[in-house]
C-alpha cells in the first residue's frame, strides 16, 4: 500500500437510522484508517444516541431544516476537516466490507485524479428495474475519466456521486468547493469542474456500497425535476452535452433485459417510471418559464426556491 494520506468522511444525516449506525461501524473498520468522521445532522426527530459513543473520531455537528443545502451543507464538512481527502457518503449507502476505502484511495496515486466515486449495489430487495439501472450506472470494469472521453460519454464523463465520492482535497479547494446555494447535484457539477480544469474522475469498481432507491413515480418525477433545474443553472458545465440520449438508451436497455429475463410484465412500470421522470425533466429545462406556485410542486428541495432561486423570465 502506498503511503496512507490523512482522510476524513463527511455524511449529511437526518433522522439517523440503524443503517446508519451499521454504516458508520463498518467505516470504523476499514483497512485504510480514517481521521474522523463528520456527521453533518439535520435536527429532524430523535438522534441516535450510539453514534456518539462509537469512537473519538465522530464529530457530530447540528444544523437546523432550513440551514441544509446539497452544497453548502458538504461544504461546512470540508471547511471543518484538515484532511487531504475527503470522502462523502449518504447516510443509507452501506460499505460492503472493510476495504472501501483502501480502494477508493488507490484510484488517487494517479496525480491527475481529482475525484473517485465508488460502484454501488442494489440492496436484496431491490427491483429488477433498480438491480439493473445500478449496473447500468456502475458496470463492474472501473475507468479513469477525463476530458477526452466527453465524444464518447458525453454527460457521463462528469458522473459522479456523493452517495460515496472520494475528493483531493487540493483540487476541491482549487475548484471553489461544492457551491454553497445548489439545489441538487453538487456531486457532477464539481466532477464538471474538475474534468474542465484537465483533471480526472476515477470511477472505482473494486470499492462498493449497497445504495439504491424505491421512489415511487411521483418522487422521481422531483428528482428529475430537481436534476434538469441543476443543469440549466449551471451551463458552463452541462450546455453542452446533452442527458436525453442518455436517459433513452438506460430505458432501452431495461426493456431488453426484462424481455432476455422473462419479465416482459415488468416493462408496464418501466414505461410508467421512464415517463415520469421525462416530464420532470422536460419541466424542470422550463422552470423559469413556470409560475412559482407550479414550481414549489414540482421540486424536491422547496427550502431552494424560499432563498431568492427563483427567477421569472
Amino acid at each position: 500500500m502506498a503511503e496512507l494520506k490523512i482522510v476524513d468522511v463527511i455524511i449529511p444525516i437526518c433522522m439517523p437510522d440503524e443503517r446508519t449506525v451499521q454504516s458508520v461501524k463498518r467505516l470504523l473498520k476499514q483497512t485504510y484508517p480514517l481521521n474522523r468522521i463528520y456527521l453533518i445532522h439535520t435536527e429532524k426527530g430523535m438522534f441516535p444516541g450510539e453514534l456518539e459513543t462509537l469512537s473519538e473520531k465522530i464529530h457530530i455537528t447540528h444544523i437546523r431544516p432550513e440551514q441544509f443545502d446539497h452544497g453548502g451543507t458538504r461544504h461546512q464538512g470540508a471547511m471543518m476537516s484538515r484532511a487531504e481527502f475527503l470522502i462523502y457518503m449518504t447516510q443509507d449507502a452501506l460499505p460492503v466490507n472493510e476495504k472501501l476505502v483502501e480502494n477508493l484511495m488507490a484510484a488517487f496515486e494517479d496525480e491527475r485524479v481529482g475525484a473517485a466515486y465508488a460502484r454501488q449495489l442494489p440492496a436484496a430487495d431491490s427491483s429488477s428495474i433498480e438491480r439493473f439501472t445500478r449496473t447500468f450506472n456502475y458496470p463492474p470494469k472501473s475507468r479513469v475519466k477525463s476530458e477526452a472521453d466527453l465524444p464518447e460519454l458525453g454527460i457521463k464523463t462528469y458522473f459522479c456521486s456523493n452517495a460515496c465520492a472520494a475528493y483531493r482535497k487540493s483540487v476541491y479547494m482549487s475548484l471553489g468547493g461544492f457551491e454553497t446555494r445548489v439545489i441538487f447535484n453538487e456531486d457532477m457539477i464539481m466532477a464538471g469542474r474538475i474534468i474542465q480544469s484537465g483533471c480526472k474522475i476515477a470511477y472505482t469498481a473494486d470499492a462498493q456500497v449497497i445504495h439504491s432507491h424505491h421512489d415511487r413515480c411521483f418522487r422521481l418525477f422531483k428528482r428529475n425535476f430537481d436534476l434538469a433545474v441543476s443543469q440549466v443553472d449551471h451551463p458552463e458545465i452541462f450546455e453542452n452535452v446533452r442527458s436525453e440520449t442518455e436517459g433513452l438508451r438506460l430505458v432501452k436497455q431495461t426493456a431488453g433485459f426484462l424481455l432476455k429475463t422473462g419479465r416482459p410484465w415488468e416493462i408496464v412500470p418501466l414505461v410508467l417510471q421512464s415517463g415520469f421522470k421525462y416530464a420532470g425533466y422536460r419541466l424542470g429545462r422550463n422552470y423559469r418559464r413556470l409560475p412559482k406556485r407550479l414550481v414549489m410542486r414540482c421540486t424536491m428541495n422547496p427550502g431552494y426556491w424560499s432563498h431568492g432561486a427563483y427567477e421569472k423570465t
